[in-house]
C-alpha cells in the first residue's frame, strides 16, 4: 500500500485520527534461528496452497532486494509475473504486442532549497527561511522555476459539497493559498478526495490560478510537525513522464509552488483584511468556512528540480471474453508489482524489504485467479485484463499512467477489482471491501462473500480512507466503478492487522519466517472470493454502474451517477 512519504499519502495523513497513527499493537515475536525460518519456509502444503506460497517465495526472496520500481530486481519480478500470465494462458496485453507496457517515470529532487519572498504595497520584499517559513516544492514539469504573481487565499480550496471557496474572488492570472486536508466534518472518502493535492490543483487550474500554495493549520500540525515536510523536500517524488521527458502533473500549469508554515503565514498575510492568527483559529473547527480574500502582497517563488528518467514496466495479460458484443467490454484485476526496495538496516541488520504481504501475496493471487480461469473450462463473456503495475509506493505512478494511457480503449472498462497488501495471518471471518457501497459492484462482492461463508463488514478504521489510497482510485477518477478487497477485522483480524502494521508494514520483517505465519489456506480462500467477484462481473448481463447521486461517480461522470 501507498507509503506515508508520498504528497498523496502526507496530504491523507491529515484526515487521520490520532488513533489511526498511534494504535497500540502486540509486541514483535522473537526472532527465529535459521533452522527455525527455513521450516516454516519450507512446510509442505496442499497443491493449491502450495501454488500460491510459491509466487510469493519468488517475489519476496532477498533476491529481488525489495522489488523497487526502476531496479534491475523489479525487472526481474515483471519478468516471472510475464511466464506466469503466459503459462495460464492470457494473451499479451502491453505494447508492441508483448506483456509489457513501458512507463516511464521520472524522479523529480529539488536542486537546492528554492526560494519565496514576499512584497507587499509599497514594501520591500521580505524573504521567507527555508525550512522555517517554508518549503520549496519539486517541479516535475521543468528543471528550472519562477513565478511572480499576487496571492489569492481561497480557504480550504475546495469546490463541492456545498461549499465554493472561490466564491467572490477571481484567480485567473494568480495564485492560490489554501490549506492542506479538508473539513473534519466531510464523510471519510470525500475529505480524503479533497485532501489529495491532485483534486485541489485540478479545482485552482480550472480557476486560472498558475500556481498552488498550501498552507499549514493548527489541524495538520497536529499529524505532522512543519520539520517533517521539510525533511520530506529533500526526497524525490515520482510521476511519469510526457514524451519530452518532462514529468506529468495532475493540474499542467498550475504546479504547487510550495508549503508556508503557520510562522511563514503571518508575512503572506501581513496587511490582509483577515488576520492570520484569526483563520489559524478558525482552521481549527471541524466545519470550517472562510471568505476568500485577495491578499494584498505578490510572491516570487523559484525552484530548480533535477529531474531523472526511470525506466519500468506493468504487466498486462487479456483473458478474451467469449461473448460476440460483450467480449467489447473488459473487466480489471489489478495488484501492484513493486515493493520499497532496501532501506536502513533494522534491529538484526536485514536492510531488504522484502514486501511478501505487501503486495506479493497480491501479485500471486491474481496469477492463480488467471489459472482458476484457465481450468474452469468455461470463458468469461466480457474480457478481462490481469494487470501488474509498477510504482504505485512511489504514489499510485504506474496505475496513473495505466489510466492515462491504457492499453485497451479507456471506454471499454466497465470494473476493476485491486488486490493490495491483504494480510492473512489468520483465518478471516469476514471481508471488508473498500468501494462497496459506492456501485452495483457492491452487491457482487456480498453474493462472492457469501459463497464462501463470509459477509461483509464495515470498515473498522474509516479514517484511515483507505479507499482513496490504492491503485483502484485511479481507475474511480476515470469514472469506473471499482473496490478493493481486504480479509476482515472480524475474530482476531483486528490484531493482526495491528501487529502487522504496527511490526512489519514496510520493514525488513515483511518476509516468509519473519512474519506471524502466512494462513495459506486463507490466502487461499482469498483467491476464491475475488475470483467469484471476477466472474460474476464478466458474466454478468449488465455492467457495474456507480449509485444513483453517488459522489464519486457524480465527480467523475460515472455511468448511472445521474
Amino acid at each position: 500500500m501507498i507509503r506515508t512519504t508520498t504528497p498523496l499519502a502526507l496530504a491523507l495523513m491529515l484526515a487521520l485520527p490520532a488513533y489511526a497513527q498511534n494504535a497500540p499493537a502486540p509486541a514483535p515475536a522473537p526472532a527465529l534461528t535459521a533452522t527455525e525460518r527455513n521450516a516454516i519456509v519450507n512446510a509442505e502444503l496442499p497443491a493449491d496452497q502450495a501454488a500460491l506460497k510459491s509466487h510469493v517465495m519468488f517475489l519476496a526472496a532477498d533476491a529481488l532486494k525489495g522489488r523497487e520500481a526502476g531496479s534491475p530486481e523489479f525487472e526481474i519480478a515483471a519478468q516471472y509475473v510475464v511466464s506466469q500470465f503466459y503459462a495460464a494462458g492470457l494473451k499479451p496485453a502491453g505494447d508492441e504486442g508483448g506483456y509489457l507496457q513501458k512507463v516511464p517515470l521520472v524522479s523529480a529532487k529539488l536542486d537546492g532549497p528554492g526560494t519565496m519572498t514576499v512584497t507587499g504595497k509599497g514594501g520591500a520584499p521580505v524573504a521567507l527561511e527555508f525550512g522555517k517559513d517554508f518549503v520549496s516544492s519539486a517541479n516535475p514539469e521543468t528543471p528550472s522555476y519562477a513565478v511572480t504573481a499576487p496571492v489569492v487565499f481561497v480557504g480550504y480550496g475546495i469546490v463541492g459539497q456545498g461549499r465554493d471557496d472561490y466564491r467572490g474572488v477571481d484567480v485567473k492570472g494568480r495564485i492560490v493559498a489554501y490549506f492542506g486536508g479538508a473539513p473534519e466534518s466531510f464523510p471519510g472518502e470525500v475529505a480524503a478526495h479533497f485532501s489529495n493535492p491532485a483534486a485541489k490543483a485540478e479545482i485552482a487550474a480550472k480557476h486560472g490560478a498558475i500556481a498552488t500554495i498550501t498552507l499549514e493549520s493548527p489541524h495538520t500540525v497536529k499529524a505532522r510537525p512543519f520539520s517533517f515536510y521539510a525533511n520530506a523536500a529533500a526526497r524525490p517524488r515520482f510521476t511519469w513522464g510526457n514524451p519530452d521527458g518532462t514529468g506529468h502533473i495532475a493540474a499542467p500549469g498550475t504546479p504547487s509552488a510550495g508549503t508556508v508554515s503557520l510562522v511563514g503565514a503571518e508575512k503572506l498575510f501581513a496587511g490582509a483584511r483577515q488576520k492570520w492568527a484569526d483563520i489559524a483559529k478558525a482552521a481549527a473547527a471541524p466545519d470550517a468556512v472562510f471568505k476568500a480574500e485577495a491578499l494584498p502582497v505578490t510572491v516570487s517563488v523559484a525552484a530548480k528540480t533535477a529531474l531523472t528518467p526511470v525506466k519500468s514496466y506493468n504487466v498486462a495479460g487479456m483473458l478474451p471474453g467469449s461473448d460476440p458484443a460483450l467480449s467489447k467490454e473488459v473487466v480489471v484485476l489489478s495488484a501492484h508489482l513493486d515493493h520499497i526496495g532496501v532501506g536502513r538496516p533494522d534491529k538484526t541488520g536485514d536492510t531488504i524489504n522484502n514486501g511478501a504481504l505487501d503486495d506479493a501475496v497480491g501479485i500471486a493471487s491474481l496469477i492463480e485467479e488467471a489459472k482458476r480461469f484457465k481450468t474452469a473450462g468455461t470463458k468469461p463473456r466480457r474480457s478481462i485484463l490481469f494487470l501488474a503495475v509498477t510504482a504505485e509506493e512511489k504514489g499510485l505512478v504506474g496505475s496513473d499512467y495505466f489510466a492515462n494511457n491504457p492499453t485497451v480503449p479507456l471506454s471499454s472498462i466497465v470494473a476493476d477489482v485491486n488486490l493490495d497488501m491483504p494480510i492473512i495471518t489468520y483465518k478471516f471471518q469476514d471481508i471488508m471491501v473498500y468501494g462497496a457501497g459506492h456501485s452495483t459492484l457492491g452487491p457482487i462482492v456480498e453474493r462472492a462473500g457469501k459463497a464462501i461463508g463470509v459477509p461483509l463488514s464495515d470498515d473498522p478504521l474509516p479514517g484511515e480512507n483507505i479507499f482513496v489510497r490504492s491503485d483502484h482510485y485511479n481507475f474511480v477518477r476515470k469514472g469506473v466503478p471499482s473496490v478493493f478487497l481486504w480479509p476482515g477485522a472480524g475474530g482476531p483480524g483486528r490484531a493482526a492487522y495491528d501487529d502487522f502494521m504496527k511490526n512489519h508494514y514496510h520493514q525488513p520483517s515483511d518476509e516468509i519466517g519473519q512474519l506471524p505465519a502466512i494462513d495459506w489456506e486463507s490466502g487461499v480462500r482469498f483467491v476464491d472470493v475475488n475470483y467469484r467477484i471476477a466472474r460474476e462481473i464478466a458474466d454478468g448481463e449488465q455492467r457495474p454502474v456507480w449509485n444513483k447521486g453517488d459522489f464519486f461517480g457524480l465527480t467523475y461522470n460515472g455511468p448511472g451517477a445521474k
